[in-house]
């Protein structure tokens, strides 16, 4: 009797180890969420990228470069189409500017022209100035997990924090278990209604990290409408100065 208790006691210290280096192996909503973003990001980071618009009745592709370091600084040059070529877009902190060569204008963007969508795409201006705000404004919760096209993730629900500037209501986010790979994404307003949902497909190789180099955006209640961004070509943790985020750069870049 005595050795079966023993036994009991023994299996249940096995029980209980085992339940706490699982909870210690999986990391928090909120790391996860880190990972993801820093692995997308890189400390800086220069792409060449398309994006495809596609309308019921047409379509429309732009052609681009880009450039970012941290979370404060962007800056995105148009190459296609010829009428849009050489447009400049820039980030710094919490402005955005807009260098239209063929009117020689550098624009500031206003508030009024946040929800607009970046360049008649399903992005918005806001997205783009408050990329960085998943890590940031949010509280992460993991509310599950599912296979996303047969890649295990981690199904993770963001409430915005009382006092951040947000314009969703809440973000649902699948993110991969091995990779941190975003896989999907489902945003809502404040009335909880589905507004657009972003899906990341065809893994590829980028310098020292793998990631998906396709996203859909696909708007809510829009039949046929949708935004492809593909990656054609990154590089992480490159060498760039503060400074190449000027006005003046915008002027001069290529």
């Amino acid at each position: 009797m005595k050795r079966f208790q023993i036994i009991k006691v023994f299996l249940a210290l096995c029980f209980i180890s085992v339940q706490g280096l699982a909870k210690a192996q999986t990391p928090s909503a909120q790391e996860i969420v880190e990972n993801a973003d820093k692995l997308q990001r890189g400390i800086s980071n220069r792409s060449e990228m398309t994006m495809k618009i596609i309308r019921p009745k047409w379509e429309r592709s732009i052609s681009m470069k880009t450039w970012s370091k941290g979370t404060a600084y962007s800056m995105t040059y148009i190459t296609a189409p010829a009428k849009d070529k050489g447009q400049v877009f820039m980030k710094r902190d919490n402005e955005m500017w807009n260098w239209v060569p063929t009117i020689s204008r550098m624009i500031k963007l206003p508030p009024s022209m946040m929800s607009q969508g970046w360049m008649g795409s399903d992005y918005s201006n806001d997205d783009i100035l408050k990329e960085s705000s998943i890590v940031v404004d949010y509280t992460h919760k993991i509310i599950g997990n599912e296979n996303i096209n047969g890649i295990a993730c981690y199904k993770i629900e963001l409430i915005p924090k009382d006092d951040a500037t947000v314009v969703w209501g809440k973000v649902i986010k699948w993110i991969s278990q091995e990779n941190y790979w975003q896989i999907k994404t489902e945003y809502f307003d404040e009335d909880n209604e589905l507004v657009r949902t972003e899906i990341a497909s065809e893994i590829k190789t980028f310098g020292d990290r793998k990631l998906p180099s396709k996203v859909e955006i696909i708007p809510a209640n829009k039949v046929g409408q949708k935004t492809v961004i593909e990656i054609i070509s990154s590089e992480f943790n490159i060498s760039i100065e503060d400074a190449f985020f000027s006005q003046q750069n915008m002027k001069r870049i290529h």
